[in-house]
């Protein structure tokens, strides 16, 4: 059976089995009539015309864990941030991990999606904003939220500061023989308020795994978050991963991606601007080799005036692998004094890597300061060449020429620990092991 059609039949009995009012009834069937008339995208789609689903989705993947499983933390703590506290939100196979996790409740949310979407005291939240900045049009969207029911709920209250970074990872354990997950996050950040949050999905063996994840995002006025998204999978494991983010006036929020492993990746990363003063980042780093494939397809929408985006995507690709860089900012008219900048950098180490990139500007608005920029290119043989004059071994002397293309990302890291590990994580990729100043 393909997988198409196995979700078409598994969606009544999921319906029947989760508590959910009538409202989200609605939502759900309408999602999913959405997905059932336009299917899984293709190369045909203009936003997917360099990245085809067609070799994964001929795996038998399983819609639901047949079984509850569990791991140890003994097995998995090498994928926590353990150098510092944090709270944790840790799902295995989809199901809620009380065992591995630390939520809260005092004095802010830092819970399960499947709570606040049955329980009543969580109506009028879930009312305002569950599904209210996901694009209803986009069919993998569409797939998420008709089987919405687990992932992780944050609610932030205004003026709060979290005292420690809070962390969302997703583990598969490979019982199924192939498995599809869905994980939905809702993040609503109130006035004045600051988090620091990191998101990780994890393989824990080689059996496929699809991970088709959804978060919106929801700042609002003076609010700051700082996301970070660490990719660094097995190479049986896809990820299909839909973030939408919805500012208020003055609030601040960068989202940094780090993709290094996993089979195919691609990060859709949607910004709304919905007040002014508004200040927007992307930044990303990618590394892969082999046949990995990552795609990075960013939407900034400037709607309103006196606002900045700042996106800044660096890429290494060795072997076959492929990487796409797919960016628009969108200035409407109303949008003046726009500052909009973007830039994606790439190094091609081998004749048979390939990079697809496609900078994009729509700009409406007549007093704006916007720019775009992409190089694709080699390692500078000539500064090779100085390093191993002073005696620098050519191994090293090209991976310090990679950690100096990467270095402007990794220094905006602003959780030192956090910084620590991707840095560890570049150096294992590019094959060295000296250290690096931090």
């Amino acid at each position: 059976m393909e997988l198409k059609e196995k979700l078409i039949s598994s969606f009544m009995a999921f319906e029947e089995r989760v508590d959910v009012d009538s409202d989200l009834h609605d939502v759900r069937t309408e999602a999913f009539k959405n997905f059932e008339n336009k299917g899984f995208p293709t190369k045909k789609d203009e936003a997917w015309k360099y990245t085809s689903l067609n070799a994964i989705l001929k795996n038998d993947f399983s819609v639901f864990p047949k079984n509850e499983n569990t791991v140890q933390y003994s097995d998995v703590k090498k994928y926590y941030l353990h150098e510092v506290d944090t709270y944790k939100v840790v799902f295995v196979d989809g199901v809620f991990s009380s065992f591995l996790s630390s939520t809260t409740h005092d004095g802010l949310d830092v819970c399960l999606m499947s709570s606040a979407l049955t329980k009543p005291k969580y109506k009028m939240v879930i009312d305002e904003y569950f599904n209210k900045i996901a694009n209803k049009e986009e069919t993998l969207t569409s797939l998420n939220t008709a089987f919405a029911f687990e992932g992780a709920y944050i609610n932030i209250p205004r003026s709060k500061v979290v005292e420690k970074p809070i962390e969302i990872i997703n583990f598969s354990t490979g019982t199924e023989s192939a498995l599809l997950v869905q994980p939905r996050n809702l993040i609503i950040v109130g006035e004045n308020a600051h988090v620091q949050i990191i998101e990780r999905h994890q393989s824990l063996n080689e059996n496929p795994v699809l991970t088709n994840s959804v978060t919106e995002i929801f700042a609002q006025k003076r609010a700051i978050i700082d996301f970070y998204k660490i990719q660094n999978d097995n190479l049986e494991a896809s990820l299909i991963d839909n973030t939408y983010i919805a500012q208020k006036e003055q609030s601040n929020v960068s989202v940094h991606t780090f993709s290094f492993g996993g089979n195919l990746t691609r990060n859709n990363l949607n910004f709304y601007h919905q007040g002014e003063h508004i200040d927007s980042t992307l930044k990303g780093i990618t590394i892969i080799e082999g046949k990995q494939h990552v795609d990075h397809y960013t939407l900034v929408q400037h709607a309103t005036p006196n606002c900045e985006s700042h996106q800044n995507y660096k890429t290494i690709l060795d072997d076959k692998a492929t990487g796409v860089f797919n960016g628009k900012i969108y200035v409407e008219k109303e949008a003046q004094k726009t500052n909009a900048f973007q830039q994606n950098n790439n190094i091609l180490l081998s004749d048979k890597a390939a990079v697809n990139a496609k900078p994009q500007l729509e700009i409406f608005a007549d007093d704006v300061k916007c720019s775009h920029g992409c190089t694709i290119g080699q390692l500078d043989e000539k500064a090779m060449f100085y390093m191993q004059s002073r005696g620098i071994p050519a191994k090293e002397a090209k991976a310090l020429l990679m950690y100096a293309f990467t270095n402007e990302v990794i220094e905006s890291v602003k959780i030192p620990a956090l910084k620590a590990r991707i840095t560890k994580i570049i150096a294992q990729k590019l094959g060295v092991n000296i250290g690096f100043d931090l």
